[in-house]
């Protein structure tokens, strides 16, 4: 009997395939890493076409790691980097550009010209997100205006536009099913997350015909069937979530007032706030948290770019680290009478500041200053930029402040790490046994659809911490060094 979940975590710099048991224990897995395009200063760029070969070729690895045959699995799950727009040919399934990553700002001045002629109100209205070219819908528009032919194509019904699940969902299904999730749809720009339906005014604002967009269903949902001759079976699609969404789910935060945070190559809190579309006043985004059998949960988000690219930047860019696991140790090492910080505005600010045209900046330099310093400041950086995030939470939910963060991601490997951001946020930082949180949401929803686990309720009592990150640093340490952070994005913002 198919009793395995295949859960498929496309990333930002890589692809992943988990294969786990029907007790959600990874089994085997694949990755692989596909390459980065920059085109131009702030631009950012995939081939959609690398991507779907690196995900069948993971499907595969993680199968034949495992010893199972394509058979054995019950259902395949999707999680995905969000905002990143595909747009293809119906008929061929051909991409008619590089796919535009979330990270890219070629729209930074069209977001900007929408702002000057007042639309930003009413998509914040609409969708809970601020005009930023982060999301979806400008990079969409951008590609209608600037492919040669491809807005005259759109209007004949010959192309189609996804987030990269959409995509992948086309591919595997052999081109019978265009269809994404309602937390994917929701970082679009043009879905109405109130009434759960694409949004027609705002469409025509961005002139984008309605024939591209993909039908939304809830996170688990039939999503169709996957083409036999790509894995070897005919394997039902039952669970679709971006992969925010997906990580809060594998942390199982199901309660109002909940906070997980992800810290991969950005790093994006959630706070889940129940049935309540909650209208931020400190510029965090109110989104779908997820939506099972028609209900939608929404959650406030705060959005940092840059975290653990920071760390990559240190490795690949300055070539001051060999690897990215020996900065927690260089951290250790620096020196403390330095306090060095790195703004690392490398593509714009995010929440809560929204600043497209920021670009990075070290302040505190000396001629001391070496390589442990500056690892010291690519992390701390990460921890100053979650507590400005769960500040405004704080502000927006009312929340006493007695907040427990559940953390994953590749960053929270390090203990030192995550007991600098404990302190920094003065809160208790739980890391769980599974730190593929983001891949075992996934898997859950394929299950939950395809019968093989339980309902919420009872898959949140599985979850397991591993350990338990307490602060430990003086007050006054803590607030000093807070406060010569927020000077230093003061500095750099004016």
């Amino acid at each position: 009997m198919a009793d395995h979940i295949l859960a498929i975590d496309q990333g930002t710099t890589s692809s992943r395939a988990i294969v786990f048991t029907r007790k959600l224990v990874a089994k085997a897995s694949g990755q692989q890493e596909f390459r980065q395009f920059f085109p131009a200063s702030g631009w950012v760029e995939h081939d959609a076409e690398e991507i779907w070969k690196s995900v069948v070729a993971t499907c595969k690895m993680a199968l034949r790691k495992a010893k199972l045959r394509a058979s054995a699995i019950r259902a395949i799950g999707i999680t995905n980097q969000r905002e990143t727009v595909v747009v293809w040919n119906r008929k061929t399934g051909k991409p008619i550009h590089r796919a535009i990553v979330w990270q890219d700002r070629r729209t930074a001045d069209l977001c900007k010209s929408l702002r000057e002629a007042g639309h930003e109100a009413l998509f914040t209205a609409r969708t809970g997100l601020l005009l930023d070219p982060y999301f979806s819908g400008t990079k969409l528009k951008w590609l209608l205006d600037n492919v040669k032919g491809a807005r005259a194509a759109a209007e004949r019904g010959e192309l189609l536009f996804g987030t990269i699940d959409c995509f992948l969902i086309w591919r595997l299904t052999g081109g019978k099913v265009h269809a994404t999730d309602a937390t994917n749809a929701s970082r679009t720009l043009l879905y109405n997350i109130h009434e759960g339906a694409w949004d027609e005014d705002l469409l025509r604002i961005l002139t984008i015909p309605r024939s591209l967009l993909p039908d939304v269903r809830n996170c688990a949902d039939d999503f169709g069937v996957t083409d036999a001759r790509i894995l070897g079976a005919a394997i039902p699609i039952g669970g679709v979530a971006g992969d925010q969404q997906a990580a809060t789910i594998g942390q199982a935060c199901f309660t109002p007032g909940m906070v997980k945070s992800t810290y991969g190559t950005g790093c994006f809190a959630l706070l889940n706030t129940g049935a309540k579309a909650v209208t931020s006043r400190n510029r965090l985004l109110t989104t779908i948290a997820y939506q099972f059998k028609g209900k939608r949960t929404y959650a406030l988000e705060g959005a940092i770019f840059i975290a653990g690219a920071a760390v990559q930047w240190l490795r690949d860019g300055l070539k001051v680290i060999d690897s990215a696991g020996e900065t927690g140790s260089l951290a250790k090492a620096a020196d403390t009478t330095q306090q060095v910080y790195l703004v690392p505005a490398f593509v714009g600010l995010g929440a809560p500041y929204w600043n497209a045209e920021a670009r990075g900046a070290l302040f505190g330099l000396t001629r001391g200053t070496t390589n442990r310093e500056l690892a010291r400041a690519a992390l701390e950086s990460v921890c100053y930029q979650t507590r400005d995030l769960l500040e405004a939470m704080r502000k927006d939910w009312g929340s006493s402040g007695d907040t427990v963060l559940r953390v994953d991601g590749g960053m929270t490997a390090s203990d030192w790490t995550m007991q600098c951001l404990a302190d920094i946020l003065d809160a208790p930082v739980d890391r769980p046994k599974i730190l593929e949180t983001t891949a075992l949401g996934a898997a859950y929803l394929a299950g939950l659809q395809s019968g093989l686990l339980p309902e919420p309720e009872v898959f949140a009592r599985a979850w397991k911490r591993q350990k338990r990150f307490t602060p430990k640093m003086k007050p006054a340490l803590r607030e000093a060094k807070y406060a010569g952070w927020q000077d230093a994005v003061r500095k750099l913002l004016a």
